[in-house]
């Protein structure tokens, strides 16, 4: 092979080859989005959250979680932590309004979210921020995997960190509906019809268990749902009869089959819409 073809070879190689990162301005915001093809740090300005105190109903989770994040805002030791169970209990909205509650004391605090179809390139993510004098939070929402997805792998340099180990300014938050980020149905299916029945899923499986924290999220019973709305009127200054306010909320969440944190920011919406309130 000539010298002209070899040259238009490693042109062609490195025009597919995604450019360096360059060194992001972590002093540009407070939150940031991952994005590859090109591989950026993309800040958020304007961050989608709410108040802490008006996630109602998950008191230990959010006490738990907020002191692990204190912690490691400030410089100390803390664990990874998986937020797991039923939707719409506030699972993102948690980890979002526990970085928003600290950022006034703890301001070098920055969180960054990624998509489970980005995870295999987050060991070039971790290289930046592992150099950073700030602390990330890595959030990733709504995290599984199904039998044949292979980014459980690239996971592990998240909570693990491989040869190098995670940079001590990283730690890594996730949410799912899964305990165990698999489909239950998918665990059965490979025990049944593994020679070893105990090892076919333990690589998979064990993902959750590297996490430090497990904390999992509920069905909110009647009480908590309708102190959800209530918080969420008292917050916006909007005013209701009390009867009225609650025969509707009621009637609501018979209609959606479900009561959840979701389902009574949803009502309140409506309620706040029809009131000629705009919500900000």
């Amino acid at each position: 092979m000539d010298k002209t073809a070899l040259t238009r070879i490693a042109d062609a190689l490195e025009r597919m080859s995604p450019a360096p990162l360059a060194a992001p301005d972590f002093e540009a915001a407070s939150a940031f989005v991952w994005h590859v093809e090109p591989e950026r740090l993309e800040p958020v300005t304007d961050i989608s959250r709410v108040d802490l105190d008006l996630l109602v109903g998950i008191n230990r989770s959010r006490d738990t979680l907020l002191e692990n994040t204190r912690r490691f805002a400030q410089g100390f030791a803390a664990n990874n932590a998986l937020l797991w169970g039923a939707r719409g209990m506030g699972k993102s909205s948690l980890v979002k309004a526990i970085h928003g509650t600290l950022l006034t004391d703890c301001p070098d605090l920055k969180l960054i979210e990624l998509q489970r179809e980005d995870l295999p390139s987050v060991s070039r993510l971790l290289h930046h921020l592992g150099s950073a004098k700030q602390r990330f939070i890595l959030f990733c929402d709504d995290l599984s995997f199904s039998h044949d997805d292979q980014h459980y792998k690239s996971l592990k340099a998240v909570l693990d960190g491989g040869i190098e180990g995670r940079p001590e300014n990283v730690v890594f938050y996730a949410t799912s509906n899964r305990r165990h980020l698999m489909p239950r149905d998918m665990i059965e299916n490979e025990r049944s019809s593994a020679i070893n029945p105990s090892e076919a899923v333990e690589e998979k499986v064990s993902l959750s268990d590297r996490f430090g924290l497990w904390l999992g999220f509920h069905p909110c019973n009647q009480d908590e749902y309708l102190a959800m709305i209530d918080g969420y009127c008292a917050a916006h200054n909007v005013k209701v009869d009390a009867d009225h306010l609650r025969a509707e909320a009621i009637e609501w969440q018979a209609t959606r089959g479900a009561r959840s944190g979701r389902v009574a920011w949803q009502f309140f919406v409506d309620l706040a819409g029809r009131q000629g309130i705009t919500l900000r």
